[in-house]
């Protein structure tokens, strides 16, 4: 058994717990900048989906479907099937399986969340954010205006005032909105947009903010005021932009209408239920037929079989069009005003590029990579650094040109120092006084003395050590040999031959 069900429990309540005053004592931090600030509300909002996570898996538990939880709880108290209760055999069962869990994962051991919650709290989430956004601080609209302008429904307009005006969809007439290419605009729209609030404003609830949207549209679509489509929500309104295909206003004869074509006259005929079939003249005297009479009074033969039902389920399926239509319009609405500065702040900044010289916006653009550099030192980022050069004082690299002047890419390796290497010429002469040089010599019982600077070969320090000695060796003094000592009468003696005149007593 790995774990119990209880011990789940205890776990998954003290991970909840742990990560509220985590998110506390994130909250309780000011951030220095905007980038500080979304990593903090990306931090937060991740501990966040973790704790729902967590609560939704106790909540199973504590429903306890299967009864696990309620027989885990008997087997504590050592109550048997029977309804004895046998303490002791409860105890040492447990205590058995514990050790046979033990001795199958011996490197099962207990995790000190310390070290974690720290790193939670430090911890920098990867944010994806366009050059135009400028790590969320404007909207990058550009393949929408695209879109808009070269679609049935746009206008042909600058930037600036489609950042105005996208917002603005009653200006849009109603019957190009049933278009499926406007359908796709406003859901590429929205998805743009939410994906924007979510990685700028990880803790705006969303779900609950398009909720509150949808329960003021109903009422609103219920009392025909939703705005852009007022009493437009009715069957007959329906019917009626059905019918507009074409207009019959502007023709005043069979054969202007004939111009429109054969397939433009098939699909009006099919809009208002009658049989498509016939020459180009035959459909353009069956559709001119409705210009002056209404659908209700013509002859039963214009209509194809169960034509009305058609007509009727046609009407529901852009009615139910209709109001997902305007429902996405709403919410379109709704998130622009949660986005309002943002998108002034957007404008503005589009407005300056345009203003800009070539010169201008070159030394704008150097001194956002300056002051992208100076945030990027204040927090402790990655430098740039592709050639490898050493770091300054300063904490950024050193100049190429002092790097080739000290002979920095040149590498020395010492195999005293257990090949270490050293770069540049001056590091190199440094390290034979340093410890981790000294320590080599002294493992070799070899002192460190000037002799053996440039050695760095273990095998030439050795040889160089014996020569050392054999020569100190012929000019050694030997005391035996050539300490003087006197007698009372004045003859001298080395200390070899007075030492041994002595003993025998000759002196």
């Amino acid at each position: 058994m790995s774990s119990t069900l209880l011990e789940v429990t205890r776990s998954a309540h003290e991970d909840v717990e742990r990560l509220e005053r985590l998110i506390v004592r994130e909250l309780q931090r000011e951030p220095a900048n905007n980038r500080d600030r979304l990593f903090q509300s990306h931090r937060v909002r991740h501990m966040i989906d973790v704790i729902t996570s967590t609560t939704e898996k106790l909540i199973d538990i504590y429903e306890d479907k299967d009864n696990a939880r309620r027989d885990e709880i008997a087997a504590l108290g050592g109550q048997t099937a029977s309804g004895t209760t046998n303490l002791f055999s409860a105890f040492y069962d447990r205590l058995k399986e514990i050790r046979d869990y033990h001795r199958r994962h011996p490197a099962a051991r207990v995790v000190d969340a310390t070290e974690d919650n720290e790193e939670l709290l430090k911890e920098e989430p990867h944010i994806e954010f366009s050059g135009e956004e400028g790590f969320g601080r404007y909207l990058d609209m550009h393949e929408l205006y695209n879109e808009y302008i070269n679609s049935k429904f746009g206008e042909t307009m600058e930037y600036t005032a489609f950042l105005d005006s996208f917002s603005q969809t009653q200006k849009v007439p109603c019957n190009l909105k049933l278009s499926r290419q406007y359908r796709e605009y406003l859901e590429h729209v929205l998805e743009y947009l939410i994906s924007f609030v979510e990685r700028t404003q990880p803790l705006q609830d969303l779900d609950r903010l398009f909720a509150k949207v949808g329960t003021e549209f109903e009422q609103l679509w219920a009392d025909g005021t939703v705005l852009g489509w007022e009493n437009k929500g009715s069957e007959d309104g329906l019917i009626q932009s059905q019918e507009a295909v074409i207009d019959l206003d502007y023709y005043s004869s069979v054969e202007e209408l004939m111009e429109v074509g054969p397939e433009k006259l098939k699909e009006a005929l099919a809009a208002r239920g009658l049989k498509t079939g016939g020459t180009l003249q035959q459909r353009a005297e069956r559709l001119f037929l409705t210009k002056y009479t209404p659908l209700d009074q013509l002859d039963r033969k214009h209509f194809t079989k169960g034509s009305r039902n058609t007509q009727q389920n046609g009407a529901a399926e852009q009615m139910s069009s209709k109001k997902e239509i305007a429902l996405m319009e709403a919410k379109l609405q709704r998130i622009c005003e949660l986005l309002k500065e943002v998108i002034e702040q957007t404008k503005e900044n589009v407005e300056k590029k345009q203003a800009l010289t070539y010169e201008e916006m070159e030394a704008e653009r150097e001194e956002e990579v300056i002051q992208a550099d100076t945030e990027s030192d204040d927090e402790e980022q990655q430098i740039y650094n592709p050639l490898k050069l050493p770091m300054g004082w300063d904490g950024k690299p050193i100049p190429y040109w002092l790097y080739k002047l000290h002979g920095l890419g040149q590498e020395f390796k010492c195999e005293i120092c257990g090949n270490q290497s050293y770069w540049g010429r001056r590091a190199f002469e440094r390290h034979f006084k340093e410890w981790r040089h000294q320590h080599g010599m002294r493992c070799l019982n070899i002192p460190n003395t000037k002799n053996f600077n440039e050695i760095t070969s273990i095998q030439e320090a050795k040889e160089l050590w014996e020569k050392i000695q054999e020569r100190q060796g012929l000019s050694k003094w030997r005391p035996d040999l050539e300490e003087e000592y006197e007698d009372r009468e004045g003859n001298i003696y080395n200390k070899k031959t007075f030492s041994d005149l002595q003993r025998q007593g000759l002196i």
